[in-house]
């Protein structure tokens, strides 16, 4: 089963993630935006060609999931990752509010669905941990929607979901998908000057939506939950990174090079053909090459 590499960034699987212990800035010994890009391009080219092996061998996917605060940067990340890599190889869904139907099944349902088939790279903008994240800000969502008589909504409901979370993607490990999620940390402060970019710049204002000010009255509110559902939810064959993603140049290249080292620690191979095979294609190769085809 698949083991994370050592990052600076990944999560504690021991449970013992504090958010506090991770800043919203990078080290100070980053590099500097020009080499940032430079090593974005090299990561992307390493990343395209270890896709194009996964899809040949079609045994195993790969699953990354984003969560973040508004603006942090989710949707240019996984564009800028992203850039390069054959589409045919990785699907992105986003998910919103949930639709009747979704609500008339279990929350992991309308995820479970979008799961990535073997030799794909799924990616999640959003995802399953909505459903303890921003509905344990807000339980009143949880109004009205169907659940068990018993299921009433207190702390053992975010724990047994927790369980519910691990279990499935161990689930998932199992099967051959390996899971990576992926926390983009923004400061309010950066968060803030995103907003305002978003009102001032006229092509971006069909990004700001008055419910992003209404919800950074719940900013404490939010980060502990996260705290709470990433130290629940960090496992090894599913880990939690925890970004920096006030720099969006940093922020894009770790999440790169955390991608690349977890697909080569994963190691696809291309297929091997059996030596009968091996043998037709040689006869098809003279042929061609004689003129005779």
């Amino acid at each position: 089963m698949f083991q994370a590499p050592p990052s600076p960034w990944l999560v504690p699987t021991d449970g013992s993630f504090e958010q506090a212990d991770v800043s919203t800035k990078p080290p100070a010994d980053a590099p500097d935006k020009k080499a940032l890009k430079g090593e974005l391009k090299d990561y992307v080219e390493r990343f395209a060609d270890l896709q194009e092996k996964l899809y040949a061998e079609d045994r195993r996917s790969l699953l990354l999931v984003f969560q973040a605060m508004d603006a942090a940067g989710k949707d240019s990340t996984i564009r800028a990752v992203t850039s390069g890599v054959n589409p045919a190889g990785f699907q992105v869904f986003s998910f919103k509010q949930p639709s009747k139907e979704e609500l008339d099944h279990d929350f992991l349902w309308r995820t479970s669905k979008r799961n990535p088939e073997r030799g794909r790279i799924g990616i999640f903008n959003r995802s399953y941990y909505e459903e303890v994240l921003v509905v344990r800000v807000h339980p009143e969502y949880l109004e009205g929607r169907p659940r068990p008589g018993w299921q009433t909504v207190s702390d053992d409901l975010w724990a047994h979901r927790f369980d519910s979370i691990c279990d499935h993607e161990l689930h998932l490990a199992r099967a051959g998908t390996t899971t990576l999620k992926f926390w983009l940390k923004v400061s309010k402060e950066a968060q803030a000057e995103r907003f305002l970019s978003r009102i001032d710049v006229p092509g971006k204002n069909w990004k700001f939506s008055g419910g992003d000010m209404a919800e950074r009255t719940h900013w404490e509110a939010y980060h502990e939950a996260y705290e709470e559902s990433v130290a629940a939810t960090s496992r090894p064959w599913a880990p939690w990174y925890a970004i920096p993603a006030d720099d969006k140049p940093f922020m894009r290249r770790t999440v790169a090079s955390i991608i690349v080292g977890a697909l080569e620690a994963m190691d696809p191979q291309w297929p091997t053909l059996p030596d009968d095979e091996m043998a037709e294609l040689a006869g098809h190769a003279e042929a061609l090459r004689s003129g005779r085809a």
